[in-house]
């Protein structure tokens, strides 16, 4: 077990946190990433914007977000749970760091989802509407506070989703030995590589095509 496992289940009891673990990855870990993908490829144009979110059925859409937000809620709060009981101890430096950094990403990232589902999901929703590419794409080129928070954002993504595979497979044992910890040290890192590029590619494409946009009136 982990030290950070050690510090959170002073019981010796690890079942909440394979738990916690297992959901972070699937669906949520798999979805987050499904999820930078498709913005990747929907950033290169409005009709690329349309066809990947808004061709599928409405049966799908409600599916998917409920396959997404029901695990998001139940991480968010076991997630909470664990900020409460968080402590530095006496292993290495490097160690306290992650450990240190994913509680901090955990926060910011809270911040992030609220801020990003209120503007793409509920308030167009709420006008009987839904984001369109001109609309982000305008902000991402015009509205510097727009494309920091969504820098941050695929930072912190990209960092909580990447260690969190480490932390997750340290927990079920499967990388117990001094061997597999740093190889799945490595994977954690080139995994966190994959998620940026492919975040910030996304974004750098939605700034770009902001260009041919008027700034936005909000």
């Amino acid at each position: 077990m982990s030290e950070a496992a050690v510090h959170e289940n002073p019981t010796g009891s690890v079942l909440f946190p394979r738990l916690g673990s297992v959901l972070a990855l699937a669906p949520l870990g798999v979805w987050t990433t499904w999820h930078l993908w498709q913005n990747l490829v929907a950033s290169r144009s409005d009709e690329a914007w349309q066809h990947t979110y808004f061709s599928g059925s409405a049966a799908g859409s409600v599916v998917t977000s409920l396959v997404v937000f029901a695990p998001l809620v139940i991480h968010t709060l076991w997630g909470l749970r664990r900020l409460k009981m968080a402590s530095v101890n006496k292993y290495s430096y490097f160690g306290n760091l992650k450990y240190i950094v994913q509680r901090v990403s955990a926060v910011g990232l809270l911040g992030f989802l609220a801020a990003h589902i209120t503007l793409a999901r509920i308030k167009p929703a709420l006008n009987g509407t839904h984001e369109t590419f001109e609309d982000l794409a305008a902000h991402m080129r015009h509205h510097p506070p727009t494309t920091m928070v969504y820098v941050l954002g695929v930072l912190g993504t990209a960092y909580h989703l990447a260690n969190g595979v480490y932390t997750s497979f340290f927990i079920n044992g499967l990388a117990a030995s001094p061997q597999a910890a740093r190889r799945m040290q490595v994977i954690s890192l080139v995994f966190f590589a994959f998620l940026v590029v492919v975040g910030l590619g996304a974004i750098a494409q939605l700034y770009n095509a902001g260009a041919a946009f008027s700034p936005p009136v909000d």
